[in-house]
């Protein structure tokens, strides 16, 4: 199966779960993590979404699904509960609607993943397997989680802040295009004597813009 990866801003977006046992309030995290506005449609909730609900991290309405609850705006379903035909009920009616829908464990009513992801700040790496084994997914991102240094996010932060010091300063060419790759792979940290830093400047005396760009 060919998969295109990719990483989706959710920031205030309209996101539908249905159903609010274990499952969907593993799905539900993941959908707040990225900000989305999240609905949760069952007639029951688990403790961890009810919490949710009460604090207005999530709006819960309590009762079945129905047809027309895949609202006009909806950006992506979740469908998560234990009942075979309500979730294909749910995957059917976003595919009429043309929103992507997850059919948690039933790959074949599925247009999307959930991948295993391994975070480090702004770094993230995630595993899919296509549905085939989520356990094998899981395996990989301990084994991938127990080598990456805690700290990685934070070299991030720090190496994000001096590549756009180096797009500043330089004009896009190949020569900026090396530094950042040398750069991506030293230690940079935050203080303005950095010697990271300190070679970037320097880097940029011989690779100045040009004086119309300045």
């Amino acid at each position: 199966m060919d998969l295109f990866p990719i990483f989706l801003k959710l920031t205030g977006r309209r996101c539908l779960v249905v159903g609010a046992g274990n499952l969907a309030a593993s799905k539900i995290e993941s959908l707040r993590a990225g900000h989305a506005d999240v609905t949760v449609i069952a007639p029951e909730a688990g403790e961890a979404v009810a919490e949710l609900a009460a604090s207005g991290e999530v709006t819960w309405i309590k009762r079945a699904f129905e047809a027309g609850d895949v609202a006009e705006g909806t950006f992506l379903v979740v469908t998560a509960t234990n009942i075979g035909a309500v979730n294909r009920a749910v995957y059917l009616e976003a595919q009429e609607k043309n929103v992507l829908c997850n059919a948690v464990d039933d790959p074949p009513f599925c247009d999307f993943y959930f991948p295993s992801v391994v975070r480090r700040g702004d770094l993230q790496i995630a595993i899919s397997t296509a549905g085939a084994s989520p356990a094998l997914a899981q395996r990989l991102r301990k084994e991938i989680n127990a080598q990456l240094p805690l700290d990685t996010g934070d070299w991030l932060t720090d190496l994000g802040n001096l590549r756009r010091e180096v797009v500043q300063m330089e004009p896009l060419n190949e020569e900026r295009k090396l530094l950042l790759h040398q750069l991506a792979q030293r230690e940079v940290c935050g203080y303005d004597g950095c010697p990271s830093r300190v070679m970037a400047r320097a880097h940029a005396k011989t690779n100045p813009l040009p004086e119309t760009s300045k």
